[in-house]
């Protein structure tokens, strides 16, 4: 109701300013024609002229109305040049700020929550830089300052920046326009005023605060730098510190573009993905779900047979894998390529000299240009009372630990219900193990939408896997050669006996021993960056898990193209890392795929949305392959068909993914994927089905009327 009425107010007054034809006395006509009258109006009651003169500019301001620069020459007219320009500086502020009041009021509540996706750039942007952008604005009075006003109030700038930024930046064109009002006599028209060379001269004001940016970005970088001797010249132009997947690509980068750079990394190339993670998990869980199929051969009109396997040997093969993989990334591919690979641990000592202990005891310092810091990231290990003594395996160890066992741990405890923790829970599970799942949230899979995660419960479930969500694990104990995990739930303990313990919990960032504390760059759970990936010192980049704020292989190849190209190109332009579209998968059975917002999400930032969903139980492939479970669920913008997210649950969701990621990357809607031509009969048939949903829900019901009444027609 009070926006209501604010905005019946502002209708009002503009109706009356309009109705009565007040706009007649804000023209240079008028103005001339009645300067005297005016001036001998101000004679006669100087006080009762300046304040009506002074509320009316800020009426008029803060209405929008026509007839602010006309009311600036008035005054410059009739109080001359210092004292129009002080009533003129302070009314026009603060008619400025009252409609960005009105319109924050009125409008930013709605336009945020319709549009917040798309002007959550625009909202960062101000938040950062507003200050600088409003004044650039102010300076130019070529652009509509009404505008300025509306549009601002719709942003996150403070009301008080808004009013200073206001009242200095429209300052110099105040001083010009007040200045003409006193030479009223002499001007025949306000284009006089708005010469070319006079907007020119603003159009050099408005580039001032963009070079007052820069020279300050000049000095920040001085004092940063202020107590480092800079080398006369460089080894390198760039050092990549990691052989990941952000470090591979980093380096790649730089050599396909000639660049000098040096790849530093102290074990194995490929980093964790290779060795630890995506590669040898994949093949376990290949093995898995070959073992689990044997056991439903009848649901393939098949007999069912229980597998007998080496469990030694799956993991003989999930070395294999790796060796197979292992050329991509190898030091002969890299160094064919161009890049000079280095085995050995790096240490920054200043921002440009980075000294290398080589794995073979020597040591080497090298100077370059730039540094790309892309150390990835560890399992982290749960401070838990007991679990030295009792032992255990993460993520990164169980593939050279289990290797050497002849069948899979009997009784096996994964402690952890996040994708990593689920992957190997049901891998193992279908291997053989026993496995108890242990999960202090309420649910698994956390960050997924609740049905998701409750159907990667019962999953897990079927395959004979026991899930325990709500316990949290108190302590380890050992009693003779017996090993426990003591775990609390619903205020009661007990112990959980087991034979291997797989902590996967999560992984934290590798940030100790690289010379970042010695340098000051700060680091909390990640290397902290900018949007350009940059460290405190603007030539240091960190890229990957170290840097956050996701840990996938993608992101981190992703993230290494940003580093690189500013790295090595910075000085002609830069580039903002983009996070708008990410996708990633948990390769359990049925695989979880998303990219952009899911349900929870979307009501935990306030999105307004709709969900559309196809069931894979009506898919011709599906069922043909035995595996019609799972779902397509999109979420788009209420009424159109744009997308926010997607989540996919089935057999090779996150394959099938990748249509709706390309399809948000390059802005295409549901409408475009549902004119698509998918092959029949597929899997990918779903997307497609799934944007038939959204299309049926979507038909013009009074159109399809109108076309049942013609058809009728038609029929005699």
């Amino acid at each position: 109701m009070r926006k209501l009425f604010l905005l019946a107010a502002v209708a009002l007054l503009a109706g009356l300013f309009f109705a009565f034809d007040l706009h007649q006395y804000l023209t240079l006509e008028t103005l001339q024609t009645r300067r005297d009258e005016f001036i001998a109006l101000k004679q006669q009651s100087p006080w009762l002229v300046t304040g009506i003169a002074f509320l009316g500019y800020v009426l008029v301001t803060a209405l929008s109305l026509p007839g602010a620069l006309v009311m600036t020459l008035a005054m410059g007219a009739l109080f001359g040049f210092w004292w129009g320009t002080l009533l003129v500086s302070f009314a026009s502020t603060i008619g400025a700020t009252l409609a960005f009041l009105a319109s924050r009021f009125v409008l930013r509540d709605s336009v945020q929550q319709r549009f917040g996706d798309k002007l959550k750039a625009i909202n960062d942007g101000v938040a950062r830089d507003g200050a600088l952008y409003l004044f650039t604005l102010r300076m130019v009075p070529v652009f509509p300052f009404f505008l300025i006003n509306l549009l601002m109030g719709l942003t996150p700038m403070r009301a008080r920046t808004f009013y200073w930024v206001s009242q200095v930046g429209m300052l110099a064109g105040t001083l010009v326009f007040v200045n003409a009002g006193t030479q009223l006599a002499q001007l025949e028209s306000l284009s006089g005023i708005l010469s070319p060379a006079l907007l020119f001269s603003f159009a050099l004001l408005g580039v001032f605060p963009m070079i007052a940016n820069k020279f300050i970005q000049w000095l920040q970088r001085r004092r940063v730098y202020a107590k480092w001797q800079r080398p006369d010249r460089f080894d390198r132009n760039l050092i990549v510190i990691g052989g990941g997947a952000a470090g591979l690509v980093s380096a790649y980068i730089a050599a396909a573009v000639k660049a000098k750079v040096t790849l530093i990394e102290t074990h194995k190339m490929g980093g964790d993905c290779l060795n630890y993670g995506c590669v040898p998990s994949k093949a376990l869980i290949k093995s898995a779900k070959l073992a689990q199929q044997m056991r439903h051969g009848e649901h393939y009109g098949l007999s069912a047979t229980q597998p007998t396997f080496s469990f030694r040997k799956v993991m003989a093969r999930v070395h294999e894998v790796i060796r197979t993989v292992a050329p991509h990334d190898s030091v002969e591919r890299y160094t064919g390529l161009g890049v000079e690979v280095l085995q050995g641990f790096a240490r920054l000592t200043d921002p440009w000299t980075v000294e290398i202990k080589l794995n073979d005891g020597s040591t080497q310092t090298l100077t370059t240009r730039s540094i790309v810091i892309a150390t990835g990231a560890r399992p982290f290990v749960p401070p838990l009372p007991g679990l030295e003594e009792v032992g255990y395996v993460t993520s990164d160890t169980l593939w050279s630990t289990f290797a050497e066992l002849d069948e899979a741990p009997k009784r096996l405890v994964v402690l952890g219900g996040g994708p990593i923790g689920c992957e190997l829970a049901q891998s193992f599970a279908r291997l053989g193990s026993g496995v108890k799942q242990i999960e202090m949230a309420p649910r698994i899979m956390i960050r997924e939408d609740l049905e998701v995660s409750e159907l990667a419960r019962a999953s897990l479930a079927a395959d004979g896997v026991e899930v325990l969500t709500d316990h949290k694990a108190v302590r380890c104990e050992k009693v003779g050669e017996r090993k426990f995990i003591v775990v609390e739930h619903d205020g009661h303990t007990y112990r959980i006996e087991f034979d291997a313990l797989i902590a996967a919990v999560g992984r934290s960032a590798r940030l100790k021993g690289f010379g970042l504390e010695e340098l000051g760059i700060p680091v909390q759970r990640t290397v902290t960056t900018n949007d350009y990936l940059e460290t405190l010192y603007p030539n240091i980049y960190a890229a990957g898990d170290v840097a956050g704020p996701y840990q996938f292989t993608h992101t981190a190849a992703h993230q290494a193209w940003y580093a690189a190209v500013n790295a090595l190109f910075g000085n002609f332009k830069r580039f903002k890392v983009d996070y708008s579209v990410i996708p990633w998968a948990t390769f359990i059975e049925p695989e979880v795929a998303r990219v952009g917002l899911n349900e929870q999400d979307a009501k935990e930032k306030n999105i307004p949305y709709e969900v559309v969903k196809f069931n894979n139980e009506e898919l011709d492939r599906a069922i043909a392959d035995g595996t019609a479970h799972g779902f397509v669920k999109v979420l788009t913008v209420p009424g159109k068909d744009k997308i926010l997210g997607v989540t996919i649950v089935g057999e090779h969701a996150g394959d099938l993914l990748a249509e709706f990621v390309l399809a948000m990357k390059h802005g295409l809607g549901l409408n475009k994927i549902l004119g698509t031509i998918h092959t029949y009969p597929t899997l990918a048939e779903a997307n497609k089905y799934a944007a038939g949903e959204w299309k049926r829900a979507h038909a013009p019901q009074g159109v399809l009327r109108w076309l049942e009444k013609y058809h009728a027609w038609k029929r005699g």
